[in-house]
């Protein structure tokens, strides 16, 4: 099985309050899961139509552990937690075959 990235790009911190809320909770989640954080914090550059704003990187076993962790009580419990406080834009998607 292809290992798994799940990709989130801030358009907007609304909330700071509400974005710490959900990275106490989201991330022991994300981990409990077994998503790996490879990269975390503001983009150094951003170019077209992207945004200097803060980007996570996290991978995944596979595919199916990355939607799991997604969808498990925990994460959703984060999810919650952040409310309004963010605008996001997440992706999640397969390793090109090697």
């Amino acid at each position: 099985m292809a290992k798994a990235y799940w990709i989130a790009f801030y358009r907007e911190i609304r909330d700071p309050d509400k974005l710490a809320a959900y990275a106490k909770i989201g991330g022991p989640a994300i981990m409990a899961g077994g998503g790996k954080f490879l990269a975390r914090g503001v983009a150094d550059y951003a170019f077209e139509a992207g945004l200097k704003e803060r980007t996570v990187l996290i991978e995944f076993a596979d595919m199916k552990a990355a939607l799991a962790t997604h969808d498990s009580p925990a994460y959703q419990e984060a999810l919650a937690a952040l409310g309004d406080g963010a605008v996001r834009d997440m992706r999640f998607v397969e390793a090109a075959p090697v």
